[in-house]
């Protein structure tokens, strides 16, 4: 097992006023040649919005992007002709396969929005565009993990087009708790979205990460209340 810690203090950042942003990965103005990606894991964006601001229209292609809003209200719409409205406890996904357009805007006039963007290579380019999403009742993933996008859409999971997933968990303070790969030669990108937590011995504070290769099994102990995010990507590219 090879193990490379993320601190949260380490993260690329930027202020745009409106748009205050964490840049896990190279992103815009950040670049860190050492922190291009993960496997297929191209971007995680840690996000907040001011109130009734956003993203105008822009393009996409050939990429899998998943929202996942920690607190708050985002609104979206595409040239696919989806309009919704996200929230915390839901996740979205779209393929921008050969090409599409869209906007992001806070929903709210009053409150903040703050969200987890993320991207991934997609595994068969120029793919037909296309865009779900999805509740998660917070409820189910009580000291455990439960799958919340997957390959083949297994369980309550919405689909990617990565041999990838992506699981969220919520533990107890000293609930041993771990997690099994679910594909031979994958690995695991692991976000603390908050608490504490002792990822094989390590230990991670709010918005730190970890990267764990050449295993087949991670096991954790959380120190406080947590919410986790696990991240398993194929490492070729």
């Amino acid at each position: 097992m090879k193990t490379i810690i993320h601190k949260a203090s380490e993260r690329g950042f930027a202020d745009h006023g409106w748009l205050q942003t964490y840049h896990s990965f190279s992103f815009a103005g950040y670049h860190d040649p050492e922190k291009v990606h993960f496997g297929m894991l191209r971007v995680l964006n840690d996000d907040t919005i001011a109130p009734g601001m956003g993203f105008g229209e822009h393009p996409h292609d050939n990429m899998e992007i998943i929202t996942i809003p920690i607190s708050g209200a985002l609104e979206h719409k595409d040239s696919m002709g989806n309009t919704s409205v996200i929230r915390a406890g839901e996740v979205q996904i779209m393929s921008a396969g050969t090409g599409i357009t869209h906007s992001e805007f806070n929903a709210s006039k009053s409150e903040n929005v703050h969200l987890l963007q993320i991207w991934l290579f997609p595994n068969e380019k120029n793919i037909e565009p296309r865009y779900d999403q999805r509740t998660f009742n917070p409820e189910f993933r009580k000291n455990r993990f439960d799958c919340i996008v997957s390959p083949d859409g297994i369980g309550e999971s919405l689909w990617i087009n990565q041999d990838a997933y992506l699981s969220l968990g919520r533990y107890h303070r000293g609930v041993n708790g771990s997690y099994k790969l679910k594909q031979k030669g994958n690995a695991v990108y692991i976000f603390i979205i908050t608490g504490k937590v002792s990822v094989v011995g390590k230990v991670l504070d709010e918005r730190d990460a970890i990267e764990v290769t050449e295993t087949e099994k991670v096991s954790f102990i959380p120190a406080t209340e947590s919410e986790i995010l696990i991240i398993e990507t194929p490492l070729g590219i």
